[in-house]
Order: structure tokens, then C-alpha cells, then sequence
């Protein structure tokens, strides 16, 4: 799913840009140049409609972009999200993994009733440096 949204960038003294997406209550972002504000508010967005819709909310409708009026000083523009790609690489749907392991390991896993699943993830988390 493609979402285009609209939003109003504000350039700083130091050749920067503030990016605000007032479709999405509180989704702020900056870049140091205007490319990367573009990029920067894409992912903003993204992860912001992404956490809407993983708690089951509906996300608001994109205002046209000529009802988007920016302050003195601000331009309007305009994100494609591409929801799709963005979910895959960081949503917390499940991805299915197949893998192999010797037959001996797997025996002795499901007698003791293993969650392969938790194990290969409390195992990445650990070899990744990423966790509670």
C-alpha cells in the first residue's frame, strides 16, 4: 500500500529543514538538508501510521495538499509512504524463517517441549546486542 501525505517543511539557519505532518497528530521530523528531511519524514510517517495500524487503529486521511497552509516562512510538499516496505523492515508482523538443525538437537529440543521461535529470537537479540 502507497500512501501520499502532505507536508509543510520549515528551513533552519543551518541549512536544515523541520518537517511536519499535520495529518498525523504529532509526527515531527528534521533533516540536515532537504533530501534528507524528505527522507526523514517519509520514515516518520511511515513508523507513525505503522504503529497505528499494528494497534488496530485506522489511520486519518491524507488532506489535499492545497488545504495544507504552512506559516510564514514554510512550503508544502508532499511523502509517498510505501506501507508494504516499510512494515517488512521493521513492523512486528511475523516473518517465517525455515532453517535446518541436526536431527539429535531437535529430538532433545521437543522433549523438552522447546518454543523454537523464542529460542531463535532470544538467541538474534543476544548475537545482535539489541534487548531488554
Amino acid at each position: 500500500m502507497k500512501l501520499v501525505y502532505p507536508a509543510e517543511f520549515y528551513p533552519d539557519q543551518d541549512g536544515g529543514y523541520t518537517v511536519i505532518i499535520s495529518d498525523l497528530p504529532g509526527c515531527v521530523s528534521e533533516g540536515d538538508s532537504l533530501e534528507n528531511a524528505i527522507e526523514m519524514g517519509a520514515d516518520a510517517a511511515s513508523g507513525w501510521i505503522l504503529g497505528e495500524l499494528e494497534a488496530g487503529r485506522t489511520v486519518p486521511p491524507a488532506s489535499l495538499p492545497a488545504d495544507i497552509h504552512p506559516e510564514t516562512g514554510g512550503f508544502t510538499g508532499t511523502l509517498l509512504l510505501d506501507m508494504d516496505a516499510y512494515a517488512e523492515r521493521w513492523g512486528n508482523k511475523a516473518v517465517r524463517k525455515n532453517l535446518t538443525i541436526p536431527a539429535w538437537l531437535n529430538t532433545a529440543a521437543e522433549a523438552r517441549n522447546t518454543n523454537f521461535s523464542a529460542v531463535l529470537q532470544d538467541a538474534l537479540l543476544e548475537k545482535l546486542g539489541i534487548g531488554a
